[in-house]
């Protein structure tokens, strides 16, 4: 099967800026840095690939609900210098696949549905299926901008 990443990453972000309020940005992110977001905002390197972006603009709408409905995920979502302590890897890997649900869930209101194997791979190799979480309704709310950038 042929994903058409060009073609689902500019779905994702007509539905995102529209239905959401989730302004996109494309511009340049200092290497090694691919993504970043502000919880109203995300923003994604000019060089990825349509794959790349496509992964990051799920992802990071993801991590965009989070931030705007549970303070603490604010917190998690900071930028951690390794090496991270391991007690708060738990809820490291909890926040990165809550925020993969929610984004499975918003592919799906757009009906692109055939993509969750590729998705749950991209996300988490080797792991269970991703199953979507439905998002719940938010406001996008200015956090703080991450000029640090989120790594993945």
């Amino acid at each position: 099967m042929e994903i058409l990443f060009a073609d689902y990453a500019s779905r994702v972000r007509d539905h995102l800026e529209r239905f959401y309020g989730i302004r996109v940005v494309t511009r340049d992110i200092p290497d090694p840095l691919t993504g970043d977001l502000d919880g109203s905002e995300i923003h994604i390197d000019h060089e990825v690939t349509p794959e790349q972006r496509l992964f990051l603009l799920v992802h990071l709408f993801g991590h965009t609900v989070q931030w705007n409905i549970d303070a603490s995920s604010f917190e998690i979502g900071r930028q951690n210098q390794p090496p991270v302590s391991e007690e708060s890897i738990p809820a490291i890997i909890a926040y990165e696949l809550e925020a993969a649900r929610y984004g499975l869930a918003m592919l799906h209101e757009i009906a692109i549905t055939n993509i969750d194997p590729w998705f749950s791979d991209y996300t988490s190799c080797d792991a269970p299926p991703i199953k979507p979480r439905p998002v719940p309704r938010f406001t996008p709310t200015r956090k703080a901008f991450r000029m640090d950038g989120i790594v993945i």
